[in-house]
């Protein structure tokens, strides 16, 4: 077949040649994925946003969890120690109050398996019947909260429901401090507790309201609690 016979065939079968151009064909919308102001780059504006926002959660999150770790690093070597004299009570070392804080300790040590854990009374000077029953103990703790919660339904077990329960401020040492009120053999009184990475420890306040006896909390706890 010679060149001449191909050249009285057009191959558009008589039509015009189509034209090419430099500028790209767009034959609609849809092919793009979007009209063409959506358009940047191969992202359309809402790919964009998806991945800013992504982003943003992602970059919460690895926040978040730093915060956490070093309030854990910080918090997890934790000492408590029961002084002579602290907040202005005084330590009772009588037979009867080594066996009340003693029996309050082996209650709570059954319940949250801590490194180290303690027990003692403490005398108010004033009046003997405000004296302080303070327990409780150190370990690692991953859930502050979760195990002062525990704490608390062990105290309703042993005394009756604590009720009123809610959080107060815990003080320059952080983590979280809870107060409410029960009722024993001698009337209502408050409770309290503060938990944090490292420690754990609940008081019982006879003849204090539940504000006085969460600021007490925290004159004893500056005095108790010391950290690595």
């Amino acid at each position: 077949m010679s060149d001449a016979h191909l050249t009285e065939r057009p191959l558009d079968g008589g039509r015009d040649p189509v034209e090419l151009t430099e500028e790209p064909i767009q034959l609609s919308t849809r092919d793009t994925g979007g009209a063409p102001e959506e358009r940047s780059g191969g992202w359309s504006r809402r790919r964009r946003i998806v991945w800013a926002a992504a982003l943003a959660v992602g970059l919460a999150g690895a926040g978040a969890l730093a915060l956490g770790g070093w309030r854990v690093m910080q918090q997890k070597d934790t000492r408590l120690a029961s002084p002579d004299q602290v907040a202005g009570l005084t330590r009772d070392d009588s037979e009867r109050a080594k066996s009340t804080a003693d029996y309050l300790r082996s209650g709570l040590a059954a319940d949250i398996e801590l490194d180290r854990s303690f027990g003692t009374v403490y005398r108010d000077p004033a009046d003997d019947k405000r004296s302080v029953l303070i327990f409780g103990g150190t370990t690692l703790l991953w859930q502050p909260e979760r195990d002062l919660t525990s704490l608390f339904r062990l105290m309703s077990d042993e005394t009756g429901a604590v009720t009123g329960l809610r959080d107060v401020p815990a003080g320059g040492l952080g983590g979280v401090m809870k107060c409410g009120s029960t009722t024993g053999e001698g009337g209502d009184f408050a409770v309290c507790g503060w938990a944090d990475h490292g420690s754990v420890v609940m008081a019982m306040f006879p003849g204090r309201s539940v504000d006085d006896a969460g600021a007490l909390l925290r004159d004893l706890r500056a005095d108790m609690q010391t950290r690595n």
